[in-house]
């Protein structure tokens, strides 16, 4: 997938992770109900990010600070990398 974000200093452009349609019990949920994801998955990193790289899954606080931005059909984060609390072990 091209990126056509290309972050500037500590900023992280990331996609959103697929929010859980189905509950534990076998419910399925409507998109309404589903709550917005704060794990995300990382696509692009600034010049100054420590710790964090291309195609981690990583969560971050949910602040007014996240940027959120649609490109043609995409939609895209965009975080400062101090705003990254953990990076998610992906199996």
């Amino acid at each position: 997938m091209g990126v056509p974000i290309t972050p500037l200093a500590g900023y992280v452009v990331a996609v959103a992770l697929e929010a859980v349609s189905k509950t534990a019990s076998g419910l399925y949920l409507p998109d309404s109900a589903k709550e917005k994801p704060k794990a995300v998955k990382v696509v692009a990193v600034g010049p100054q990010v420590e710790g964090v790289k291309v195609g981690d899954h990583i969560i971050y606080k949910n602040t007014y600070e996240a940027t959120e931005l649609s490109v043609g059909k995409e939609e895209f984060i965009i975080i400062f990398w101090q705003n990254i609390i953990a990076v998610v072990e992906q199996e």
